[in-house]
């Protein structure tokens, strides 16, 4: 029996339960009145959720998980996880995302850091000014304050 054909019977059980309840127990990804603003939230803040999950792992370079990251493979990593396929280095996924202000960006959106219109490096907003990201040899997969504006954001749709 497909979840489609299930949904009957669970609202005839459920009586007044919610759309998202009979989605949720059914197991259906389609929710009722979900935009595609809506589900591309879901699907950052999902990102957002296992790049922080990633916390303490080392970086090395050219590394996508889920032990050890690079920059960009922790991004391509957390938006794969969490449905989304995004190219490997920072500037493709610059060139992928739709381009959001400083104004705009929301929790879940990339932030990539550039010298001129270079793009050199890539983490993902956890908002408050911060990202997650995995900075340099040496160091770790962490939070940290954004520190320079030589930034733009980008929202993978």
């Amino acid at each position: 029996m497909t979840a489609l054909n299930r949904v009957p019977s669970l609202v005839f059980r459920a009586g007044t339960a919610s759309a998202l309840t009979i989605a949720a127990v059914s197991g259906s990804i389609v929710v009722p009145g979900l935009t595609a603003e809506a589900a591309a939230a879901t699907t950052a803040h999902k990102a957002l959720q296992i790049a922080a999950s990633k916390r303490g792992a080392p970086y090395l370079w050219g590394a996508t998980g889920p032990r050890r990251f690079d920059c960009s493979g922790l991004t391509l990593y957390s938006f794969k996880k969490a449905g989304k396929r995004l190219p490997r280095t920072a500037a493709q996924q610059y060139n992928r995302t739709r381009h959001v202000s400083a104004g705009h960006r929301k929790a879940g959106d990339l932030v990539f850091f550039h010298s001129g219109s270079s793009v050199y490096h890539v983490g993902i907003y956890a908002g408050k000014g911060r990202i997650w990201h995995a900075p340099k040899t040496g160091d770790v997969v962490r939070l940290q304050k954004i520190w320079t504006r030589n930034v733009w954001y980008g929202r993978v749709s």
